[in-house]
């Protein structure tokens, strides 16, 4: 069974960093495209990054830009989130998902399409 599930979440302070983990079960990463986002309750969900299958090619919303990294070790069936200069803002929760028909992230992926697989998400809360 193709499972996902989020890893790393936690309370931090502005300014502060945390490494989200993404761990998929059930199936191979090296042929699936993995996708961060994230929501707080009450509002639309966010394209947070978009990691390509091998790892040459990644995306970010601008919100995040410069300050979030996506990595990928797929031997480890792993995808990584490093978030430093964490705002108040950042507050959410963080969801990765896969698509697994697609080598590259589509023109949509903020959108969530073709994410068919979805972890519970991890809760990160950036406050002093």
């Amino acid at each position: 069974q193709l499972q996902l599930v989020e890893s790393g979440g936690g309370l931090v302070q502005p300014g502060g960093s945390l490494r989200l983990s993404c761990l998929a079960s059930g199936f191979s990463l090296d042929y699936t495209v993995i996708g961060w986002f994230r929501q707080v309750p009450g509002k639309e969900r966010e394209g947070v990054s978009c990691i390509n299958t091998s790892g040459s090619s990644t995306n970010y919303a601008d919100s995040v830009k410069g300050r979030f990294t996506i990595s990928r070790h797929n031997a480890k069936r792993t995808v990584y989130l490093q978030m430093n200069s964490l705002k108040p803002e950042d507050t959410a929760v963080y969801y990765c998902a896969a698509d697994p028909t697609e080598t590259e992230c589509s023109t949509f992926w903020s959108l969530g399409y073709g994410m068919d697989y979805w972890g519970e998400g991890t809760l990160v809360t950036v406050s002093s």
